[in-house]
């Protein structure tokens, strides 16, 4: 499956607040807007766009966008939302250029080989735990590494992922990310706590997304929605996000 790169007109943005919780070594050309409001219209917008995306999941990861605006400096130019609740053998990987509210990529994403097995059901923040980590990452720079070409993550969220950078939890491409190969063996290959793709787009959507844009890395972990600041209305207040956070159909187990 090809990335999707979708043109379209710019939406307009709302103002509107939070009000109900509510060839491949080209990159895609992404303009850097001014401010993204986690409104209604936006989450409409890129609802419409990736249909196959759980719209409770894309409710949660536009608001953490919200909060993470509210940082000085922060202007992600994407947003990345990967969903850990689908089985590996689907696509659970969907980037956005927040510029024209447009779908960039549809993608297979790897998660860590102690998370589980086809589907994911253990998260960790501890290094050599061979786990995926949960909540917001800022992309930061990309590089050279033993993977190829990759991205580094800043984890924005204390206790949960904030110590990304340190476990090298990177984006990159993986031979093991192959999806013809996931339906004889019942799963993706699996990575050492990365969110790893398929290397026919890796540097495409590395150059796409890196430099302070947002990822978003869901599962419907209780203590994670109910003490994220990011999934917070008030961005750090009292209010938690479990009650309207999980989608029907999450997974739970393998």
């Amino acid at each position: 499956m090809r990335p999707l790169i979708l043109a379209s007109a710019v939406a307009a943005l709302a103002t509107a607040g939070l009000a109900d919780r509510a060839s491949a070594a080209d990159h895609v050309a992404i303009a850097t807007p001014s401010a993204v409001p986690a409104s209604d219209s936006l989450l409409d917008t890129l609802a419409r766009s990736a249909p196959k995306l759980n719209r409770k999941v894309l409710q949660l990861a536009t608001r953490a966008l919200a909060c993470t605006m509210r940082q000085p400096h922060a202007r992600p130019a994407t947003l990345s939302v990967i969903d850990y609740s689908l089985p590996s053998t689907e696509p659970r990987l969907w980037v956005f250029d927040l510029a024209r509210n447009t779908l960039l990529f549809e993608e297979w994403v790897a998660h860590g080989r102690n998370t589980g097995e086809n589907l994911a059901t253990r998260f960790s923040n501890r290094e050599g735990s061979y786990m995926s980590s949960l909540g917001a990452f800022l992309t930061q720079e990309s590089y050279q590494g033993q993977n190829g070409y990759s991205l580094r993550l800043q984890g924005l969220e204390p206790g949960f992922n904030d110590r990304a950078r340190e476990r090298a939890i990177v984006i990159h491409g993986a031979p093991y990310v192959n999806p013809l190969a996931a339906t004889g063996q019942g799963r993706l290959g699996r990575s050492l706590g990365c969110p790893a793709v398929r290397p026919a787009i890796a540097r495409q959507l590395i150059d796409t997304i890196r430099d302070g844009s947002l990822v978003f890395a869901y599962y419907p972990d209780e203590d994670w929605l109910r003490q994220s600041q990011l999934l917070d209305a008030g961005c750090g207040g009292t209010h938690h996000a479990q009650a309207d956070a999980q989608p029907a159909q999450a997974s739970t187990g393998s």
